[in-house]
């Protein structure tokens, strides 16, 4: 196959990345190129420029930033999933982070990259969802930060604006009292997500506070699923919510499977991660 056309450059800094987005054309940001590089090889996208950012190593790290975890954006997931500080403080995250795709795929691949590219397959835009996490972008005109659940638009977009590029991700330490749990579906164990469900709950006195449940694969976006959220944090028992999860989704026919069977697959998914949760 010949390839499509596009020129390369190297990116010095993060000002100097921003600076080529601003040019014009369509420019894309190359990191890890686990999403990207397969979107080219299918003429999915075709960028005029191609920006590696890969050797930005100050975007690299995780820190304790009080309330919060910092994640800078070109943090290899195999990094992610294996950090002390993260595990302890979100453990979530790292556990997703160590799910996605294969070895090969979690050396290379980065969370800036899986969570900019609005994949609704994703792990980890998921599980930004999940724990509410807030994603800091800078453009032109500086930073902004904008929360998880502003972020995702539509199918593989985003609120990044054309020459903006996300440098950190801040996930909130989960109090004592926090179970998660994260249930997923797939035909091979590299392949995206047939269906997925994420759960955090907060319990206090033998109940569930707050509730927070992310879904994979049942839409344009990754989803929130607020009805199951509201019964469960409303008193309602794991089979009540599981059975709510389908609601304000729309899941695909695709190779993997029927809407039919996702709509199904997530529910028997939420129903285990639920109890898994809660008994977290």
């Amino acid at each position: 196959m010949i390839p499509a056309r596009f020129d390369y450059d190297v990116a010095e800094s993060v000002e100097h990345a921003v600076s080529l987005l601003s040019g014009n054309g369509d420019t894309r940001l190359l990191a890890g190129g686990q999403s990207l590089l397969p979107a080219m090889r299918l003429r999915l996208a075709r960028p005029s420029l191609l920006v590696d950012i890969g050797r930005l190593d100050d975007l690299s790290y995780v820190r304790d930033a009080g309330t919060h975890v910092a994640i800078g954006a070109l943090t290899r997931h195999q990094d992610v999933a294996r950090d002390p500080l993260l595990a302890d403080a979100c453990g979530l995250v790292s556990h997703a982070a160590g799910r996605v795709g294969d070895h090969q795929v979690r050396h290379r691949g980065t969370i800036g990259g899986a969570i900019a590219y609005g994949d609704p397959a994703s792990d980890l835009a998921a599980v930004a969802l999940a724990v509410n996490a807030e994603l800091v972008v800078r453009g032109p005109d500086g930073e902004r930060t904008i929360p998880a659940d502003a972020f995702f638009t539509g199918p593989f977009e985003t609120a990044l604006g054309p020459a903006e590029m996300l440098v950190e991700v801040r996930v909130p330490k989960l109090a004592a009292m926090t179970g998660w749990a994260y249930e997923k579906a797939h035909r091979r164990s590299q392949d995206w997500a047939t269906a997925g469900v994420m759960v955090v709950v907060h319990r206090s006195d033998g109940g569930v506070d707050a509730a927070s449940i992310a879904l994979v694969s049942m839409g344009g976006t990754p989803l929130r699923a607020g009805a199951a959220e509201d019964a469960l944090s409303g008193g309602g028992s794991p089979s009540e919510a599981a059975a709510l999860v389908v609601e304000g989704t729309e899941p695909s026919t695709d190779h993997a499977g029927s809407a039919e069977y996702r709509a199904h697959l997530v529910q028997v998914l939420a129903m285990r991660a639920i109890e898994q949760a809660l008994a977290g």
